[in-house]
């Protein structure tokens, strides 16, 4: 087959994304055996994956989509450098979105997604440390934990059904008083009187560096990785056409908040968001930061890395066009230096990335609707790097025609 004018061996597959999804993806899927081409617009770790706290979440199996976001979701709103924001210019080409979100709200809807999360979370824990220990990169996993603080003992009552709910899914946790909180964590403002600290929370060194060690294992194992912006694909016999000229066996879409933009080219309408992430790393030294610390009731954490101190979260709903807000990054680093008292705040570097969101906080795991040839595996929001592991072998699973091990019903790009 001829692809520019000349020879070229029409590659296994052809994975559509060089974030930590789409290489763990190919380089589960070259571990079976195919040959994998990567294209991406700007190459490894360029988006989302650079700039996340670097954790492994797997505590988080509760849905944005929730009673208690809704709840506070009005609050929120009305601040706009708080945790969840709309721009208002935004707020009319977003709102069918948003209808959706309010729908997945439902007690019923909500019992579904975090059973259908907690299967994903589990598998993800599951395959973690094999996919390290088979990729060379076991060595930037960090153990640490992670702290949840609350600024009164309602907050800490509020937060309590969302642990219960974790408790019955297996997850280990530990509820502190403020002595308990300042052995594992000295130097929080006393303004927090109550904390849970999740022990089995896991974080990698750095996630940039990860998501760029992975891409080097990539190549070492004979796999190309090459800048291309796609933007159509097509069912092409038995194979898949990428802009009407190259052609793969099989495509998996993995390509962010800009992967529904591909999937319309086949038909595909799914509802995909972003939400904007900022965040400040500070220099290394910063803090004396023993774990990640999760201020929920303000939406950020503050992360551990080998390259510097991560303060970011919060959930702009803003787009992929608009330029970035910094004052939102600026927001957090302050709140940040109220709540360590002992942080040094200076010399810290912004960044801005888009953290592709389905209304029902489930990514898109799943062949497409026009050719089984394509897998779409995208919509991971703020869990990207957490379900990386799990989506990988989804993906192998769905390419090479291997049972996967859940049921992926709940992630079908089609639900909507």
């Amino acid at each position: 087959m001829a692809y520019a004018g000349r020879a070229e061996r029409v590659p296994d597959v052809v994975v559509i994304g060089a974030g930590v999804i789409g290489l763990s993806a190919a380089l589960a899927l070259q571990m079976r055996g195919l040959a994998v081409t990567v294209l991406d617009r700007e190459g490894p770790a360029a988006g989302a994956s650079a700039g996340n706290a670097g954790a492994f979440a797997f505590s988080d199996i509760l849905p944005l989509a929730s009673p208690g976001i809704m709840r506070k979701a009005p609050r929120w709103l009305f601040d706009p450098l708080g945790p969840l924001s709309i721009p208002p210019a935004y707020a009319p080409r977003i709102a069918p979105w948003m209808l959706r979100f309010w729908r997945a709200c439902a007690p019923a809807r909500v019992a579904h997604s975090t059973a259908a999360q907690t299967a994903l979370m589990d598998l993800a824990k599951a395959e973690l440390e094999p996919f390290l220990a088979a990729t060379g990169t076991a060595q930037m996993l960090r153990r640490n934990g992670a702290l949840e603080v609350y600024e009164s003992e309602a907050e800490f009552r509020a937060g309590l059904p969302g642990w219960e709910a974790r408790g019955a899914h297996g997850l280990a946790f530990r509820h502190l008083g403020r002595a308990e909180m300042d052995e594992i964590q000295p130097g929080l403002a006393p303004r927090f009187v109550r904390g849970t600290f999740t022990p089995e929370w896991l974080s990698i060194a750095d996630p940039k560096l990860y998501t760029l060690a992975l891409a080097e294992r990539f190549r070492a194992g004979g796999g190309a990785i090459e800048r291309a912006e796609v933007r159509r694909l097509a069912a092409a016999g038995d194979g898949v056409a990428i802009d009407g000229g190259r052609r793969a066996g099989h495509v998996v879409l993995a390509a962010g908040a800009f992967s529904h933009r591909i999937a319309r080219s086949l038909g595909e309408r799914i509802p995909l968001e972003t939400e904007r992430g900022y965040n400040t790393t500070l220099p290394p030294g910063a803090f004396d930061l023993r774990c990640h610390l999760v201020f929920g009731g303000h939406g950020f954490v503050v992360g551990p890395l080998s390259t510097g101190i991560r303060v970011g979260g919060a959930v702009e709903l803003g787009g992929l066009e608009r330029p970035p807000d910094y004052r939102r990054a600026a927001a957090m680093l302050r709140k940040a230096a109220a709540f360590l008292p002992g942080l040094e705040s200076g010399g810290g570097v912004q960044w801005m990335g888009f953290r592709p969101s389905l209304p029902d906080t489930l990514p898109a795991i799943g062949r497409s609707r026009a050719t089984p040839r394509v897998v779409h595996a995208f919509g991971h929001g703020h869990l990207g790097l957490t379900q990386s592991p799990a989506t990988a072998r989804l993906v192998a699973d769905l390419v090479t025609g291997a049972a996967p091990p859940i049921d992926l019903t709940p992630f079908s790009p089609q639900r909507f």
